[in-house]
């Protein structure tokens, strides 16, 4: 009985404070809004359903929602309230970018904690400018390697192997391309040195084709112990195939694998040449006051004067000056069957008007065509379009078209003149217009825009060109 009522008024006591408590609660967080009622319950949930290991669903509801501040914003808001705060008013925590106000139990935390403003984070621009870097560098090694081919890699690789002079392989070895002697330098360091350029190199090298591979090594340089071999064999001598084959097989060690007796009679040949072999010698000169030995000519020659220096822009302006010249010349001769119809002044001399070879004349006043081929164009020349009779010689042409007319020659012998352009062309007074033609006769007069000629036949050529035609009709 005692521990019963022990139980009853133990419940008693507990029923009235935690009734004061709830009490008390609810007049503290009335004056909360509801959003904050909201949010506090929104959190109790999400806390929970974080340790149930649950994902929460995301809450909607019918209220206006503030859109999401940006980091620059984010620090600016930070900023403001954190100086509102050290004059004395409650703000929120810095950094928070909630859209509603903060719970009672959040406004706790945050009196207790420090007002300290969140610094600015710091801009990724650095970092994106070392990544643009570092992605163009592949393009450069790729650029460098598609100028030197596995050709030229090969032939570089053995001329130094072979000669351990990269002056000699500069002078001695033709490449695909022309290389200075700088960037045959450092091509090969680069073989030797940069893991990316020689692992690429060596790729592209083992793709070759086995008989491209042969005839690049047979182009190797010989080196100083091979030379000294061959300049053994005496001048006198008339040596075989079979001599080189038998001294390639006393010295295999010495030979580069590649070398055959027919390549090294050659390289003996080029020796004897330039008397390079051992029983050659070269006849000195005459010496005497005036006479100077090899040594003392040698002595007064300047190095620096040897060096040719390349001027690689005036090289250029000299290449484009000569291409240039070059397409004229050719324009010049493909436009030479043209040139059938001479333009000559009218001095009032006696000047025959005709010749063996002129059909007829079309005489101005000013000057007179020559029509030397059975047919020719008449109009106004432009650089686009060239004619055989400017009419632009006679006068002011600017009214023709640039293909006013053409003159023919028939077969029978009679001349035909046929408008092509715009303006009408006057024969005798009779126009002539666009599409249509007319015959020419001895002594007509063709006006083409204000501009008069005088139409003369070659009466004795063109009665020789009438009979001809008439022998060759009957058969």
């Amino acid at each position: 009985m005692t521990h019963g009522t022990g139980g009853t008024a133990q419940r008693g006591r507990s029923g009235p404070d935690s009734q004061g408590l709830l009490d008390s609660s609810l007049m503290a967080s009335g004056t909360a809004s509801r959003s904050e009622d909201e949010e506090s319950l929104a959190g109790q949930k999400r806390a929970s359903s974080q340790a149930l290991g649950t994902i929460p669903k995301r809450r909607s509801s019918s209220r206006f929602i503030k859109r999401k501040k940006f980091d620059d914003e984010l620090v600016e808001s930070s900023l403001a309230k954190s100086s509102t705060r050290a004059k004395g008013t409650s703000g929120v925590e810095p950094g928070r970018c909630s859209g509603s106000e903060p719970s009672s139990s959040e406004k706790k935390k945050v009196s207790k904690a420090p007002s300290t403003p969140v610094p600015p984070s710091p801009a990724p621009a650095p970092g994106l400018t070392k990544r643009v870097k570092k992605s163009k560098q592949p393009l450069q090694v790729t650029k460098d390697l598609g100028r030197w081919k596995p050709a030229d890699d090969l032939l570089l690789i053995n001329a130094v192997l072979q000669t351990n002079d990269l002056t000699s392989v500069h002078l001695g070895v033709k490449f695909s391309c022309r290389f200075t002697l700088r960037e045959v330098q450092e091509r090969w360091y680069a073989l030797l040195y940069d893991p990316v350029i020689s692992k690429l190199a060596c790729q592209a090298m083992r793709q070759l084709h086995p008989e491209a591979i042969a005839a690049i090594q047979s182009k190797a340089l010989f080196s100083k112990a091979e030379e000294q071999l061959l300049s053994k064999v005496g001048s006198t001598s008339q040596p075989t195939l079979e001599t080189f084959q038998d001294l390639l097989h006393r010295h295999p060690d010495a030979f580069y694998l590649a070398r055959t007796a027919k390549a090294l009679q050659a390289h003996w040949q080029l020796m004897k040449q330039y008397y390079l072999l051992e029983d050659q010698t070269v006849q000195p000169l005459p010496k005497g006051d005036q006479v100077l030995n090899f040594s003392d000519a040698e002595d007064l020659i300047d190095d620096s004067k040897l060096k040719d220096m390349r001027d690689e822009v005036l090289e250029h302006e000299l290449t484009v000056a000569d291409r240039r010249q070059k397409r004229e010349i050719r324009q010049l001769e493909q436009e030479l069957h043209k040139w059938q119809v001479l333009v000559d002044s009218i001095t009032g001399m006696s000047s025959p008007d005709f010749d063996n070879q002129t059909l007829a004349v079309l005489r101005g006043r000013m000057v007179r065509y020559l029509m030397r081929s059975r047919e020719i164009t008449l109009g106004r020349a432009t650089k686009d379009n060239q004619i055989d009779v400017d009419l632009s010689l006679e006068g002011p042409a600017w009214k023709i078209s640039r293909k006013q007319g053409v003159i023919k020659l028939k077969n029978n012998g009679d001349f035909f003149i046929a408008n092509e352009g715009r303006r009408p062309i006057y024969i005798d007074g009779r126009p002539v217009l666009c599409g249509s033609k007319w015959r020419l006769s001895n002594n007509s007069v063709v006006e083409i825009a204000s501009l008069r000629f005088v139409f003369l036949i070659n009466q004795d050529l063109i009665a020789l060109i009438r009979a001809e035609a008439a022998k060759i009709t009957p058969q």
